[in-house]
């Protein structure tokens, strides 16, 4: 019963969306995607998905890819990212998934899921490399105090469910830290809760980027689906 996490699926069964515009890692993504799933995933694991998981615009829109999904081995845990529009309110998901059958998918959202000696917490939370564009309608100071409330309420969530022997990971779809960018909101969130294992998605093409690196203590760790190229990640045990 092992835990695996990747982000940026980018599903796009129902939309015209070709993603190997983007690198040939995205040619075929969607059967490497499987195969990779179907050799390294087995019923009794569970996979993260930390954002970007269909471009539907729609939840009907995005039902094809959520079934897709649901047939691959395993357990999966969603967390929104910034293209998942379809993402509705969670009586809409969870009445959908009921509608469908679908038994083995879950959501994060301002709360916590706990797998095996893990406790799992995480939001999509925000990321702005450069400054907004001149009459970009984006406030970004607004948008990362959202954030940043939404990930204490997950982790506030895993203080009071969670064992004190589960390790608390945290699963972002935007990077808290990347290169010179640095989101203190967000970091300050994992220092007060003294998270030591973040990982995040949203990064593409940067295959050069280290898999791992230390931030003020914190192990941050990409899983964007491309740089795994499909392949989901084993996260073990500290």
């Amino acid at each position: 019963m092992a835990l695996y996490a990747i982000a940026d699926t980018h599903l796009s069964f129902s939309a015209d969306k070709p993603m190997d515009v983007f690198g040939h890692r995205w040619k075929n993504y969607e059967n490497k995607l499987e195969w990779f799933w179907k050799n390294t995933v087995s019923e009794n694991d569970t996979v993260v998905i930390a954002g970007d998981i269909s471009w539907g615009l729609t939840l009907s829109e995005a039902a094809v890819d959520l079934r897709f999904l649901s047939s691959l081995p395993g357990k999966k845990i969603l967390i929104k990212g910034n293209h998942d529009y379809w993402w509705a309110s969670l009586k809409k998901i969870k009445d959908f998934f009921k509608a469908e059958g679908i038994e083995n998918i879950s959501l994060i959202q301002n709360d916590s899921i706990r797998v095996e000696d893990f406790t799992l917490c995480g939001t999509r939370g925000w990321y702005s490399e450069k400054p907004p564009l001149p009459n970009f309608n984006c406030d970004n100071k607004k948008i990362i105090a959202r954030e940043a409330g939404r990930l204490r309420m997950s982790l506030e969530h895993a203080k009071k469910t969670c064992d004190k022997d589960a390790d608390i990971l945290v699963f972002m779809h935007f990077p808290p830290v990347f290169g010179d960018f640095v989101c203190r909101e967000i970091v300050d969130v994992l220092h007060s809760y003294e998270i030591k294992r973040c990982y995040y998605g949203h990064i593409h093409g940067a295959y050069d980027a280290p898999k791992s690196f230390i931030f003020e203590g914190i192990n941050f760790r990409i899983i964007s689906a491309d740089y795994l190229d499909f392949r989901p990640l084993h996260i073990e045990k500290d």
